[in-house]
């Protein structure tokens, strides 16, 4: 049975999808929505779709935290043409390749070009599923600091906390793994290459068993007998050899 025979995804409100997100994704948060999808197991009742079937998983999109992140990925000209995937949380008994077909196919409802994305490695995440969705990994953000209550408490961004500097510290700031998607046809998707401000580098792995080139558009990748865990610390084994162009 394929995929799309057991699941299907539709559009959600930022209501439903941030009331997920704080109950089950590991920030416990509400995320910047401006697009939200869930993705529902067909329990085989047509006569009560929509209604019966289970909700299984849920992606946002937003606009970025900061305009510096718009204009540092294409340039100025681009701008207007960036989102953010925000948030994506899985239940844990779905097949490993759920996520990318979630992703994959609500890439496609966006009316914006450039997909940016994040992964923290703080918490154990290198991003496997934006590398199974072909998105083009640009590296770690920079180094920044965050600042935090002297005497302890939960640490805050600087956007938040900029004019509360008494009984505070600044402290680094966990880097995250940048993850970018070009929506588009051929010719967009050359023309946002070029314009991309970012190295496209290897995508990040747990060990050093595979290969990486980068070649023009064409990223190169040989992966073999490797396990990882991936975001739902799942231990899977791949023999893996593909390229991907962009």
């Amino acid at each position: 049975m394929s995929l799309r025979d057991k699941y299907y995804i539709r559009g959600i409100t930022s209501k439903e999808a941030n009331a997920i997100f704080v109950r089950y994704h590991y920030l416990h948060r509400k995320a910047q929505i401006i697009y939200a999808f869930g993705l529902f197991e067909k329990d085989g009742n047509m006569q009560d779709l929509f209604t019966s079937d289970k909700l299984i998983g849920c992606v946002a999109y937003g606009m970025p935290a900061s305009p510096n992140v718009c204009r540092g990925i294409c340039g100025a000209d681009y701008f207007n043409d960036v989102i953010e995937l925000t948030r994506l949380w899985i239940e844990d008994s779905t097949p490993k390749n759920v996520e990318s077909f979630l992703i994959g196919n609500t890439m496609k409802k966006i009316d914006k070009n450039i997909i940016i994305s994040y992964s923290e490695p703080d918490e154990g995440h290198l991003g496997i599923v934006y590398q199974a969705t072909n998105f083009i990994y640009t590296g770690l953000t920079a180094k920044r600091t965050n600042r935090v209550p002297i005497d302890g408490g939960t640490q805050k961004h600087n956007r938040h906390e900029c004019m509360k500097k008494e009984n505070t510290m600044l402290v680094p700031r966990p880097r995250k793994h940048r993850y970018i998607y070009f929506n588009g046809n051929k010719r967009k998707k050359k023309e946002l290459i070029k314009a991309l401000k970012y190295k496209i580098e290897p995508y990040p792995k747990h060990n050093g068993f595979e290969k990486t080139k980068v070649r023009g558009q064409k990223l190169e990748t040989t992966i073999t007998h490797k396990c990882w865990l991936n975001e739902r610390k799942q231990c899977t084994i791949y023999v893996v050899r593909h390229s991907t162009f962009y």
